[in-house]
């Protein structure tokens, strides 16, 4: 392998990605300003994700999934979100709720969760984050006491992507109360069904509307032992370690969400006329677009750097997942304001779906940690 070879993805990518992008033009796209507007979920992308096999790559082939590397399950969330966001969380959520098992479960827990999600039978989320434990997780109350071989389960999580649609979850609960900050705390698998957990009201949210967010509900919900992941005490390593990973899958979707504001702005600015030529004509908006193409090619590259690091499992994972997440909302945020700036008071209507993109970038900058922790994930790494 030359050095050229590592800056280029493989056919095998690159056909994947055509494959995606046409799934996702003929068969998500035209849904996505209704889902947008009627705020549910993206049903219709589910089921045409699943048919392809799109909607959980990530999953091992031992466990029934197509096992995709880190990379191409990026792909497939940036194609996907370059036309509908919303949609873009199904494979990325499925990922997050699930990563926690294929890091650290047993061959138990994986043979009875994975292959569920792998066939589409069942959707996976993650629940981290309380109403006072956003930024700082190791404060959070959720509390799992010990119960004969098993577990009881009391409190609440805030913020769940795809919350009540999802089968399965991934809870983080304290587990020892007396115990050493960040060292006490355990990860299990919840099921919907599980007796005394339920959901709050959605969330009414800026943008990706089309996912719902809620808060779950835990009144003395019994978890068997045999639902633990990892071992009791690992659940905040495993969450975070978790994170470093699926940080990249944030920036891959801020990158789509991004290159697909870019294109209708690019199609626009070759159609409108304005002093007797095309406004693609006049220099300044000329300087613009290659400022936004720059910002989108420089975000993809360190995406898919992160990503490659992801599927190694590299030592400096951490840097370059917040690294990746940091810059490409960052580039997500701008690129789609300045998007909605070149289609002018057409930019601002429901009439084209710039302003969506530019309320759906948003999220990207907040969730799965903020860019400012980020900041401080990449600046301990830097300082350690």
């Amino acid at each position: 392998m030359t050095g050229f070879d590592l800056f280029r993805t493989t056919d095998d990518h690159e056909a994947l990605r055509a494959v995606v992008r046409e799934l996702a033009e003929e068969r998500i796209a035209p849904h996505a300003a209704e889902v947008d507007e009627r705020a549910e979920f993206p049903k219709h992308a589910y089921d045409a994700l699943v048919a392809s096999d799109f909607h959980a790559p990530h999953v091992p082939e031992s466990h029934g999934g197509t096992g995709a590397d880190a990379l191409a399950t990026c792909i497939v969330i940036e194609e996907v979100a370059r036309v509908c966001a919303s949609s873009s969380l199904i494979p990325a959520v499925n990922k997050l709720g699930s990563l926690p098992l294929v890091l650290a479960g047993s061959e138990e827990v994986k043979q009875r969760y994975l292959p569920p999600l792998a066939s589409g039978q069942a959707a996976f989320s993650y629940a981290l984050s309380e109403r006072e434990a956003g930024s700082d997780t190791a404060s959070m109350r959720c509390r799992a006491t010990p119960d004969g071989d098993g577990w009881v389960l009391d409190g609440q999580k805030s913020w769940i992507s795809n919350a009540g649609f999802s089968e399965y979850y991934t809870v983080l609960a304290v587990t020892d109360p007396d115990g050493p900050r960040g060292s006490n705390i355990s990860a299990f698998v919840v099921e919907k069904s599980d007796p005394g957990f339920s959901f709050g009201a959605k969330e009414k949210k800026l943008g990706i509307k089309g996912s719902p967010t809620r808060e779950l509900l835990f009144d003395r919900v019994r978890i068997p032992g045999d639902r633990i992941v990892g071992k009791p005490g690992e659940g905040l390593k495993i969450a975070l370690r978790t994170l470093d990973h699926t940080r990249v899958t944030i920036a891959a979707q801020a990158v789509g969400i991004a290159q697909g504001a870019l294109d209708h702005a690019l199609a626009y600015v070759r159609e409108r006329r304005q002093f007797g030529k095309r406004i693609a004509d006049f220099q300044g908006i000329q300087f613009m677009l290659a400022d936004m193409a720059m910002a989108v090619e420089t975000a993809r590259q360190m995406v898919y750097a992160a990503a490659a690091k992801s599927e190694r499992g590299d030592a400096d994972l951490s840097f370059f997942g917040a690294a990746a997440k940091c810059h490409a909302s960052d580039v997500a945020m701008r690129v789609t304001t300045d998007a909605v700036q070149l289609l002018g008071g057409y930019g601002y209507t429901q009439d084209f779906p710039l302003e969506r993109m530019m309320r759906d970038a948003k999220i990207t900058q907040i969730y799965e940690g903020t860019n400012q922790i980020q900041r401080v994930v990449m600046a301990r790494h830097l300082l350690k």
